[in-house]
């Protein structure tokens, strides 16, 4: 073992020589690696970025969390066939609170967006403005910075009370606590009792989370009128284990409240947050098998580059192959020599092209969300090692094979 390490070092210094000693030939044969190398990493780069952006986008809906709506929110074919659905109403939530029992939280939940939003001459628009119950803070994890989340009471009562989200407290509260202070949402008073904390963005930026408004159900009806009709039911199941059966329990029970006929096909949809995982994945699996194509066509390229390049320097060194198997080198010897030179240009070759993707990926996120994990830094230098084994075997074969009088009369 200990002569083989010994072996091995000599080769690898053989190796460094010869591209120390024909440089810009070295650099030459590496550009379709780093070509390669720079659009894998880039690629996967975007991919990793674009998804955990997403993931974080959709955290919001909770992976134990059931919707129950008029329509599904990835809906194929006739879209009229949904529109003419009845509306999931008030009395139908009332009704399924009894009838399932799979459930941590419950709550009602209609929305509006882009309300204005006034106070003392200062006005602001809500990206998103919900009307629901008390139970709204478990199925949407909403949690607050400052103040109180409404009161079964409040809700019951009406009141005419908010919590709002930090870009309203911004605009609206730039130097105070906005607790129990009035603001103006589209005209009508409404007492500030919470601060919902920092939320980000939505749906890979699309709006800000942080423009949120909440009031209790009842009072959302009276400043939004005919949106109440768009009314859909939040179930947070509490155990993602759980969340089969729940389902089943929720469909078995609003098809008996609304009077499905057996045979005939649900009139409603129940939504999850697995729903858009499933959809973006395969989504941006189709984007991620034309970048592999055009990345190992890039890679292909620069591994019959450094074969012909190989092929070379074979011929070009037959008498140094001749002298060393004089003296005793052994077959695999001559063979690995040539195998390390081919895997040290392109492993040198993925380096640079590491060192290009990092300031790269730093341009494109200023315009789409990136991250670059360890694993995928390794992965490249894995790439390029194995593209330069096999693109160097047939050229260090040929050199083990050469017979070594021959080789000496080479000119």
């Amino acid at each position: 073992m200990k002569f083989f390490f010994i072996e091995f070092g000599e080769i690898l210094s053989i190796a460094l020589r010869a591209i120390r000693a024909n440089k810009m030939r070295s650099i030459l044969t590496t550009l379709g690696i780093i070509i390669g190398i720079v659009a894998v990493t880039t690629m996967s780069t975007a991919i990793i970025g674009l998804r955990e952006a997403f993931l974080s986008s959709i955290s919001s809906l909770g992976n134990d969390v059931l919707y129950v709506s008029k329509f599904p929110w990835l809906a194929m074919g006739d879209w009229s066939r949904f529109r003419n659905r009845k509306d999931v109403t008030l009395d139908q939530y009332e009704k399924l609170k009894t009838m399932i029992h799979t459930y941590e939280a419950i709550a009602p939940t209609v929305s509006t967006f882009g309300l204005n939003v006034k106070r003392n001459g200062k006005s602001v628009q809500s990206t998103v403005v919900y009307g629901t119950t008390e139970e709204f803070q478990k199925t949407s994890q909403i949690n607050l910075s400052e103040g109180r989340f409404m009161t079964e009471m409040d809700v019951k009562a009406g009141r005419k009370l908010c919590m709002i989200g930090q870009d309203i407290v911004k605009e609206l509260f730039p130097f105070e606590s906005a607790i129990n202070k009035e603001i103006r949402i589209s005209g009508m008073p409404f007492l500030v009792i919470g601060v919902m904390e920092k939320q980000g963005s939505g749906f890979l930026g699309s709006f800000s989370m942080d423009g949120m408004i909440i009031m209790p159900l009842k009072t959302f009806t009276t400043i939004a009128g005919d949106e109440h009709a768009r009314l859909r039911i939040d179930v947070k199941v509490g155990d993602v284990a759980l969340l089969d059966e729940a389902r089943e329990e929720i469909i078995g029970a609003m098809r008996i409240i609304r009077k499905v006929p057996p045979g005939k096909e649900d009139d409603f949809a129940v939504n999850q947050q697995e729903a858009f995982k499933q959809m973006y994945d395969s989504t941006v699996g189709v984007v991620a098998i034309a970048g592999i194509v055009i990345t190992a066509l890039s890679l292909f390229v620069g591994a019959i580059g450094i074969m012909n390049i190989m092929f070379v320097s074979v011929t070009e060194r037959t008498k140094e192959i001749g002298i060393r198997k004089a003296i005793g080198a052994k077959t695999w010897s001559i063979l690995l020599q040539f195998l390390v030179e081919a895997a040290v240009i392109c492993i040198l070759g993925g380096i640079v092209g590491l060192i290009i993707s990092f300031p790269l990926s730093l341009i494109i996120n200023q315009f789409l969300p990136t991250h670059l994990p360890v694993h995928i830094a390794i992965m490249a230098i894995m790439i390029s090692a194995l593209v330069g084994l096999i693109s160097g075997f047939l050229p260090a074969w040929k050199a083990s094979k050469l017979d070594p009088v021959d080789a000496l009369r080479y000119e």
